[in-house]
């Protein structure tokens, strides 16, 4: 519109410009003439007058006209880097809506886990295995020894922290977790704790002044704390399978070792998925293999655990 306007304008002044010069012409021919006889009229002042006039619109014409022309020289390059930034605009909007709609997730878990643990081999208590001679393999209808039930249950928490979401860039859409996980394990079963009152008997028999037996019960337990690299895939969509390819874990075991050992490093294997069933909360299943380092005084903690867990996301 502005250019229209200076282009209207251009053209007016223009034709101004010539009309004037026409009219301009004769009368500066007829000033001319004029001043060639020294003895004049009076009735030809008020031409001089006009020409005068007429002159000073001409020359102001020329002026505008100047400035018209200056303007729109610096005036082009104004509109030119506007038109470019609009398209540079243009250009962006045409790419974002372009791009895929990614929906956002909060990357970070808590979960709470529980389910079913079964061990390799046998646990007992303090003194176990013990077998006294005379007394045969009784302890109050307990079997003498460690205990033979291998099952038990497990509860626990842990925490997902993400790393990366591309597999530190050798897979898209794959993401790279730490999880830091802690979980109680106890066995079915349970046994009297030390020597029977037969076991004190036979013992103080042989000359030894033990005291009178121990019949509490011990609770056969573990508690595990293990930090882990955690590889999930699929990022972005409800359903999202995971490994663990080796992971670190020291395990606590109760009642101690017949040394009173409590501590068991390992390892853990494990591989799960969970499922986003609304907004941030998810349910998961999972099952891991836990493998010591090595028998800690006659003391196994090596076996599998497998159950679900709850995850809240953060």
């Amino acid at each position: 519109m502005t250019f229209k306007k200076t282009k209207l304008v251009l053209g007016i002044a223009t034709a101004a410009l010539t009309m004037g010069a026409a009219l301009v012409s004769p009368q500066a021919m007829a000033h001319k003439s004029t001043k060639k006889h020294s003895h004049s009229s009076s009735a030809a002042q008020p031409s001089y007058s006009k020409v005068d006039a007429l002159e000073a619109q001409v020359r102001m014409m020329q002026d505008e006209l100047a400035a018209l022309k200056s303007q729109q020289a610096t005036a082009a390059p104004v509109v030119s880097a506007d038109a470019a930034k609009v398209e540079e605009l243009d250009q962006w909007m045409a790419s974002v809506k372009a791009a895929p709609v990614i929906e956002k997730t909060k990357d970070n878990m808590m979960f709470f886990r529980g389910g079913y643990g079964h061990t390799n081999g046998t646990r007992g208590g303090t003194l176990d295995p013990t077998i006294v001679p005379g007394i045969g393999a009784s302890k109050s209808g307990v079997a003498v020894g460690p205990l033979a039930d291998k099952d038990a249950w497990y509860m626990g928490a842990g925490f997902d922290f993400s790393l990366n979401n591309n597999l530190f860039g050798l897979m898209d859409n794959t993401e790279v977790l730490a999880e830091l996980m802690f979980d109680y394990k106890e066995l079915g079963r349970r046994g009297n704790n030390g020597l029977s009152f037969p076991e004190v008997a036979v013992v103080n028999s042989l000359g030894f002044n033990m005291p009178a037996a121990n019949t509490k019960t011990a609770t056969v337990n573990q508690f595990t704390l293990a930090a882990s690299p955690k590889i999930k895939f699929l990022k972005g969509s409800s359903f999202r399978p995971w490994i663990i390819p080796v992971g670190f874990e020291i395990n606590v075991v109760s009642p101690p070792s017949d040394a009173i050992t409590v501590l068991s490093p390992g390892m853990q294997f494990g591989i799960g998925a969970d499922y986003k069933i609304w907004k941030d909360l998810y349910i998961g299943a999972d099952a891991r293999y836990h493998q010591a380092l090595g028998s800690i005084d006659g003391v196994n903690t090596n076996g599998v655990t497998a159950g679900g867990y709850l995850g809240l996301g953060f």
